[in-house]
């Protein structure tokens, strides 16, 4: 059995508007196994950011506890939950987030510069090869497609080398053929060992993943296993 990643016992938010209690997370409990590609679905409301925000530790749960690579999130001071996310975690959204007058090999490198680590050259042209956008390197993200900004956001993602990869609406702004490309690009980083935690509306393409959880009203209503990697995507 695989060593757990990420482990969910009970987790709960609740958010205060006046004196009404919101209940966006009801005690959710799960885990994840290193290297798992796991994809969360359900209907706008039903607490998949929520989730994946405090999987990610941009916020703290209201009850329960998370336990990240071994380490405890629980009760962690700010400084402490952010040193946790860049040795661990790279960030993938919906909308691209690139800074227009940067190229792509410069918005790749970012996060090396923001976490003080030394920028190497060989590392940037192995994650820039990765992604697929050799060729693009010095263009701007106005001079890219949709799914080619995509796959900058991804490379600027990988570039830490994180153990986990928290994806949010990764394909939400692309068309059809080019999430099954950005998906494809997801499956070939799964296959070298990267844990992969995915939201996304689309359940035909969760599929593709190892596991799929749905969530409704704050609440896992379903887990189930998939085909997931052993299918490759047919265009």
């Amino acid at each position: 059995m695989k060593e757990e990643i990420i482990l969910a016992k009970g987790l709960t938010k609740i958010y205060h508007r006046g004196s009404e209690e919101i209940h966006a997370l009801k005690e959710v409990s799960f885990a994840v196994a290193k290297g798992e590609f796991v994809a969360i679905v359900g209907p706008s409301g039903s607490g998949k950011t929520t989730l994946l925000n405090l999987l990610g530790c941009l916020d703290t749960p209201s009850q329960g506890s998370l336990r990240l690579d071994g380490t405890e999130v629980s009760g962690l001071k700010e400084k402490d939950l952010v040193k946790l996310r860049r040795k661990n975690i790279g960030f993938v959204f919906q909308q691209f987030y690139l800074l227009p007058t940067l190229t792509v090999r410069e918005n790749i490198e970012l996060p090396l510069l923001f976490n003080k680590r030394n920028s190497y050259q060989s590392k940037i042209d192995e994650v820039i090869e990765l992604v697929g956008l050799s060729a693009r390197a010095g263009h701007l993200p106005s001079q890219l497609s949709g799914g080619e900004m995509q796959r900058v956001a991804i490379g600027r993602a990988l570039v830490n080398e994180p153990k986990i990869i928290l994806a949010d609406e990764p394909t939400g702004n692309l068309d059809s053929a080019t999430s099954l490309k950005i998906f494809d690009l997801f499956q070939n980083l799964n296959s070298q060992g990267l844990t992969l935690i995915i939201v996304t509306h689309n359940v035909e393409i969760a599929k593709l993943a190892h596991r799929v959880i749905h969530l409704r009203d704050g609440e896992i209503a379903q887990e189930a296993s998939s085909v997931g990697l052993s299918r490759k995507i047919r265009r």
